[in-house]
């Protein structure tokens, strides 16, 4: 019986009735200890008798071990493992142990699609209780699932205390009961309390039930206004309680306090080597402290957990984790912890042991687990150099898992032992990672100079050493070392838009001495072509980077590292056909393969690509994705890219609110990373919406204040030249700086649509209509088949718009059309008007050809299911590709039919869908 939580279960209830209905839903409900969080899943599941019910916890002693929490949850289920795309199968079947590792990052697509699998049946409801405690491995995958449900029929509720990342997800936070219901519940309770005792109890409690359930068994008599926060003074009622039960049921709620996961055999066996009997286990379910449910034992309330812990003696509690450890020697990670539990100095065993549970957990990319691990068995360890070490690889696995802070605190514990400089050199490549998470890369710049620097000199003193083939080997790891740390450091100070930074990075990996067999040559030529556009100009960088990038298309498959650099810097040369065609194969390949992680950043240079070739549809799909995935791969740093090309695209339609949301959060990215590529996107996004809509002097005054910061190293800022060009022009003002810049980029980069962009500015400063008129004519030919509709279009309506002023309203006609139904096509919107009017003034009041509008009515993720569909792909195997369950797929194709008035997948072949 719940009281109090009408308005909360009418919550529940309305996330059951959409999932009968096919819809599925995810709320965390979240509230102090106590407050009804469990409860309220219980009433969750009495509600949904009609649906299967799959139930998991986090428990405190297992948040190290990872996807421990998620077997828990879907361990009846993976006899439907089979029934997956074997990419997904094998990954759960890695997680759980069951096969060997393959890809970590599928995991949470797994999970969708096993869960997807279990809603065939009919809804799905999954409760995952003390979501806190969730280790973190099952948590990444729970919250990736989650963020992709939508036509499943599955709801997902995670109870939390403060501590859980809902990550974006719905949240429902429990409040205290009122006070009418808190005394309904204390009379159903505690009926025979006083009517003073009453009140203080319904005071004190603050509306939390399990305070209202467990104060009143305090000594009453000696009940005050503890300044005990109430959790504390819960589980101190509980250790009354327990200091109440024979000392064999202390022993063995304590024994269930220490052993993980709860099982019964174990906490008996282990009864007996105490010399008590089943029984006390009994005694103590009997008191209501535990439950025994399912095959585990299971306390009734966190708090009660700690309670017995703390009601244990020290030493009584150091020899349950030895008997502990004896027994689970077929669990070595859970034995690993036990060891260490029991030890009482340096104990190199249970060192060892930890350190191997580490090496198992990041195979299985249980990266936070295995920093704890190794955290531990450096504590363990007695010896100053392999303390060290394991404090490093113990850093090293936090950074992996996105706790910066962790990992800086334990590089100062690390870099306190350590002496010798190679180890040194690691720690400033370490620290410097760990400076660029925390959004200080111009630290991470100089970190990474200084441990090349020290390796530099190690491999220098390699070489004029006595020789020998370890000398010569040695000295080659180190020279490739200091090479990947210096290409790193360029990395860095490109994303800063800082060109001294990139030429100190390149002139020492060109006095490093890399040699052809090292293979860092393409990391050499891409930091090379940087530092020499920066530093001299397009005339000089774009060769080099125009040969990287016809290398990069080249390749089929493979060399992901070269490619994915080829396809950054395709923007740069204006190349944004193969840039498109590169990442497009990559993003081929990655989904393939299941390769979730390296998504992302494919994502950024796919998404700009098609940006650039007027694909504008694709791109927001592709950006929308890209940024889904940011947050389930946590590569936070790659979303202000992301944020920014969306930005661009809402822009571009008019979306005034949405472009301007966009544009912050990316702008807030950079205030937190310094990382410009996101920046200037966001800033040519919002003089773009200007532009768009009239506002010339606002759209030139924000390009002119862009061009003053690190905005102007960027490639965008020679993108959005004819824009401050045709902002200046309206106002009448010159712009020779803008022509200037675009002039010799487009001059370098001999891109026809470059070239035409240029004459078309060069048209929309001229005086002279005659010499104006010849510079139109030249871009609108050179456009012809360039790939750019977009630029096309702004020629097309500016060469329409003088020759209307011009009072040539014959020419300009179709040229104002063709920007007309060119801008509606991309859905231009303010454009598009622009160029309506214009027509419209020439006395052209028709109506544009409607050539795609069935399409336009698609949204970008509709789009993509349906080309796949039009391919023959099934729903799974579309899902597969897009990350989401087949059920959805089949929706967003329910959906997408009507829109192309089409009533079967085989129609689909034989419409344009380009």
């Amino acid at each position: 019986m719940l009281w109090g939580r009408a308005t909360d279960q009418a919550v529940i209830d309305g996330l059951l009735d959409r999932a009968r209905a096919g819809r599925s839903g995810v709320l965390v409900v979240g509230g102090d200890p106590g407050i009804g969080k469990t409860s309220l899943l219980a009433y969750a599941g009495e509600r949904a008798q009609d649906m299967g019910v799959l139930r998991g916890v986090g428990v405190e002693t297992e948040a190290e071990i990872p996807f421990a929490s998620l077997h828990l949850l879907l361990g009846h289920g993976l006899d439907r493992l089979d029934t997956l795309p074997e990419p997904q199968a094998a990954a759960l079947r890695g997680a759980f142990g069951l096969g060997p590792v393959t890809n970590r990052l599928l995991v949470g697509l797994a999970v969708l699609s096993l869960l997807a699998e279990l809603a065939e049946g009919g809804p799905l409801l999954c409760l995952i209780d003390d979501a806190q405690w969730l280790d973190q491995e099952s948590a990444r995958a729970l919250r990736f699932a989650a963020h992709r449900l939508h036509a499943e029929g599955i709801v997902m509720i995670f109870a939390a205390r403060d501590g859980f990342d809902p990550s974006g997800l719905p949240e429902h936070r429990l409040p205290g009961i009122d006070e009418g219901s808190a005394a309904t519940l204390l009379a159903h309770a505690a009926p025979g309390l006083a009517p003073g005792t009453r009140d203080r109890v319904i005071e004190e409690s603050c509306g939390n039930p399990l305070a209202l359930l467990e104060l009143p068994r305090t000594d009453l008599p000696a009940y005050d206004r503890s300044p005990l926060p109430l959790p504390a003074r819960i589980q101190r009622a509980y250790e009354a309680r327990i200091a109440e039960l024979p000392p064999d049921a202390q022993k063995a709620l304590l024994v269930t306090a220490l052993t993980d996961g709860g099982d019964p055999d174990v906490i008996v066996r282990a009864g007996r080597e105490l010399g008590i009997s089943p029984a006390a286990l009994g005694v103590a379910e009997k008191s209501g402290l535990v439950r025994i449910d399912g095959g585990r034992v299971a306390f009734t309330h966190p708090l009660m957990r700690a309670a017995a812990f703390r009601h244990g003696t020290y030493d009584l509690r150091l020899e349950i984790h030895a008997i502990l450890a004896r027994l689970l020697e077929h669990q070595p990670d859970r034995r690993a912890w036990h060891l260490a539990a029991a030890a009482t100095g340096p104990d190199e065993t249970a060192a060892r042991a930890l350190e191997q549970a580490a090496r198992r957990a990041r195979e299985r990319d249980g990266n936070a687990g295995a920093c704890a691990a190794l955290e531990r068995a450096a504590e363990l360890t007695e010896d100053h150099a392999l303390k060290a070490g394991r404090l490093t690889e113990a850093a090293v696995a936090a950074a992996d898992a996105g706790q910066a802070g962790r990992a800086k605190e334990l590089v100062e514990r690390a870099a306190a032992l350590v002496t010798d400089p190679r180890s040194r050199a690691r720690l400033c490549d370490l620290r410097a990672r760990i400076a660029f998470d925390e959004g200080a890369p111009h630290l991470a710049h100089d970190l990474l100079m200084t441990g090349a620097e020290e390796l530099t000199a190690l491999a220098k003193a390699d070489a004029e050493g006595p020789g020998g083939p370890d000398s010569d080997e040695q000295a080659r790891q180190d020279r490739i070392a200091a090479g990947l740390m210096l290409t790193d450091a360029a990395r860095n100070a490109w994303q800063l838009s800082d060109p001294a930074r990139v030429a100190e990075a390149a002139e020492r990996l060109h006095t490093l001495g890399l040699r052809p067999e090292d293979g860092l040559d393409p990391a050499v030529q891409a930091v090379t072509g940087a530092a020499v556009l920066l530093r001299q100009g397009p005339a000089q960088g774009l060769p080099i980077m125009r040969d990287m990038v016809a290398r990069g298309g080249r390749i089929a498959s493979g060399a992901h590292t070269f490619r994915i650099n080829a396809a950054f810097v395709a923007p740069l040369v204006g190349d944004f056909r193969t840039g498109h065609d590169i990442s497009a194969a990559m993003a081929a390949e990655c989904r393939a393969t299941g390769d979730i992680g390296k998504l992302p950043l494919v994502h950024v240079t796919l998404a700009a690509a098609e940006l650039y070739l007027g694909r504008f549809r694709d791109a927001e799909a592709t950006a929308g994705e890209g940024l889904r995935l940011t947050s389930g791969t946590g590569q936070r740093n790659r979303a202000g890219y992301l944020e920014g090309t969306l930005a661009w695209l809402a822009a571009v339609r008019g979306e005034a609110d949405r472009c301007a949301e966009l544009a912050a959060r990316s702008r807030d990215r950079f205030d937190a990373n310094h990382i410009v590529n996101g920046l200037a996107w966001a800033e040519w996004a919002l003089a773009l919406l200007d532009l768009g809509q009239g506002r010339f002097a606002e759209a030139l005054d924000r390009l002119d204040t862009a061009m003053t910061g690190p905005v102007r190293h960027q490639i965008q800022a020679v993108y959005f030249a004819p824009d401050q060009i045709e902002a200046a022009v309206r106002l009448g003002l010159p712009a020779r700086e803008p022509l200037r810049r675009f002039e010799e980029w487009a001059a370098a980069s001999g891109q026809d649509w470059a070239l035409a962009v240029l004459h078309r500015c060069r048209a929309l400063l001229e005086t002279d209509w005659e010499r104006a008129h010849e510079e139109f004519g030249a871009a609108v030919r050179l456009h012809a088949g360039s790939g750019r509709p977009w630029e096309a279009a702004r020629t097309r309506l500016a060469f329409g718009e003088r020759l209307r002023r011009e009072r040539d309203k014959g020419s300009a006609r179709p040229h104002l059309r063709a920007a007309w139904e060119t801008f509606e096509r991309l859905g231009a919107r303010p454009w598009a008007e622009r160029a309506r009017t214009e027509l419209r003034a020439t006395g052209d009041t028709s109506s544009p050809a409607a050539r795609t509008e069935a399409l336009s009515a698609l949204s970008p993720q509709e789009l993509q299911i349906v080309r796949l569909a039009a391919k023959g792909l099934t729903n799974r195997e579309i899902g597969a590709q897009l990350f989401l369950s087949p059920k959805t797929v089949s929706y967003h194709l329910y959906r997408a039919f009507p829109k192309l008035n089409v009533a079967s997948r085989a129609q689909l072949a034989g419409l344009d869908l380009s």
